[in-house]
């Protein structure tokens, strides 16, 4: 299927824009630029996925229910200046690194030398720092292929920027296939080693965006251990088993079945927001498996996700509180989203014992992790 602009299939609509401008007392030339879009996507069966090239945002997936009833299901806004000023800073739908997740004390040390980073969350580091790649312009251009369209984004992280050393060269398509997926492949070089660590931080509820809570989603994560965190979510570089604690989601089960259970554990994260360890064996190791499965009871859609990733970042929306408001003009409420952060592990460059996520010069980070929808 042939991708052109002046089809239905692929829409671009720009978000913001700077028109020309006279002024009295100087001549500048001013010529209109939209680097900021929204593109749309949509497949034979009506699936539709949004997604702007500002953080390489997904800000709307909309996909039927078992009635063939059509609702968006990923939390975010209308338009960029909510993602621009959130009060909160939620992540909704973006692309986030250099790296996804907690880096304790904001510093690492790489072949003796000791970098610094922004401490953005308390005394610790995350999702990249202050100007992450959740807030940068990516580049941004279509792609098309048998039975799927997707776009293909780009972006040159500086050596140095937010403290990371080397030239990162970074590569993310989205593409949408008729049998309702969304495939997102990672690719990213450097000049200079460097952490590389890489997620898609969409948060959602299969209900429909701001629909009560994800408390009665059913969940399953294929993973038999968890990295159990301190009161700032570092990873004590442990690896717990998750039988006989509310961390057991090996059978699908309510979310929020023990998420109010006397935990230490849950204490720290305010409910869940804890890294799972994959179950594979090395034969499999880098190649997509099952990571989680999903089922919303009332709506019946289910959500799939598999990664290569080791590990995958489990977050039940515990800092939403009703001050932001999205897409359907509704509040989201605590525990109104959830999300699936496919990745390596939180504090892996200061954790010798996890998979390393040191990507060096001559290399290829590569990564996929696919989003597939069906009802039930």
């Amino acid at each position: 299927m042939r991708i052109r602009t002046a089809l239905p299939f692929l829409l671009l609509s720009t978000l913001v824009s700077l028109s020309s401008s006279e002024l009295s007392h100087a001549e500048v030339a001013v010529e209109d630029f939209d680097s900021i879009k929204l593109y749309t996507l949509k497949n034979q069966s009506g699936m539709t996925v949004k997604l702007t090239n500002y953080g390489a945002t997904i800000t709307s997936i909309i996909v039927p229910d078992r009635e063939g009833n059509m609702v968006d299901v990923a939390l975010g806004y209308n338009r960029v200046e909510g993602y621009l000023n959130a009060v909160d800073k939620p992540y909704f739908g973006a692309i986030v690194g250099r790296y996804a997740n907690r880096i304790a004390g904001g510093q690492f040390t790489l072949d003796g030398k000791t970098y610094t980073l922004a401490t953005n969350n308390g005394e610790n580091h995350l999702h990249g720092g202050i100007t992450g790649f959740d807030k940068v312009v990516w580049n941004a251009k279509p792609m098309e292929g048998d039975g799927w369209s997707g776009i293909e984004l780009n972006y040159k992280a500086k050596d140095m920027e937010e403290g990371y050393p080397g030239n990162l060269d970074v590569k993310v398509t989205y593409r949408l296939t008729n049998a309702n997926e969304l495939v997102i492949d990672y690719f990213a070089t450097t000049d200079k080693k460097t952490p590389v660590n890489l997620t898609q931080h969409t948060y959602f509820n299969l209900k429909g965006e701001g629909e009560d809570t994800i408390l009665d989603h059913e969940l399953m994560i294929n993973a038999t251990k968890y990295t159990p965190v301190d009161q700032g979510l570092i990873p004590t570089g442990e690896l717990h088993a998750v039988a006989g604690t509310p961390f057991d989601f090996t059978s699908p089960k309510p979310i929020g079945k023990e998420i109010d259970q006397e935990n230490q554990q849950l204490q720290f994260g305010l409910g869940y927001d804890h890294n799972f360890v994959l179950d594979r064996s090395e034969q499999q190791e880098g190649e997509i498996a099952l990571a989680a499965k999903v089922v919303e009871p009332q709506s019946g859609r289910v959500l799939e996700v598999r990664t290569t990733e080791p590990g995958v970042q489990f977050y039940s929306g515990n800092f939403l509180n009703g001050r932001l408001k999205g897409k359907s003009g509704k509040t989201y409420q605590h525990r109104g989203g959830f999300c699936l952060e496919t990745q390596h592990y939180p504090d892996s460059p200061n954790q010798p014992s996890f998979p390393s996520t040191i990507l060096n010069p001559g290399e290829e980070y590569r990564s996929t992790t696919t989003f597939k929808f069906t009802t039930q």
